[in-house]
């Protein structure tokens, strides 16, 4: 699944480029790639800004180590702990 594909995945790259002030094209954000450390380089305070935004635009909490795990192996694996976990 591409971005492009699947609204919250492609909301999801939106919003992780503009949070992170990523120099790099929403579109080029690969859905299956590892967000922390190799795959994006996102480090621990960058998780952090993208935990608060969870939170405060999805209002799903991830509130433990392996629960971030989880939810940041890729792209495709937040979306699915964001709709798993979203209030209805």
């Amino acid at each position: 699944m591409t971005p492009s594909t699947d609204p919250l995945v492609a909301e999801l790259a939106r919003k992780l480029v503009e949070t992170l002030g990523l120099d790099m094209n929403t579109e080029t954000v690969d859905p299956d790639a590892p967000l922390v450390g190799a795959g994006l380089g996102i480090d621990s305070i960058d998780t952090l800004e993208l935990v608060v935004m969870i939170e405060r635009d999805y209002g799903v909490k991830i509130d433990n180590r392996a629960a971030g795990a989880a939810a940041f192996a890729s792209l495709n694996a937040l979306a699915a702990y964001i709709r798993q976990r979203r209030p209805a």
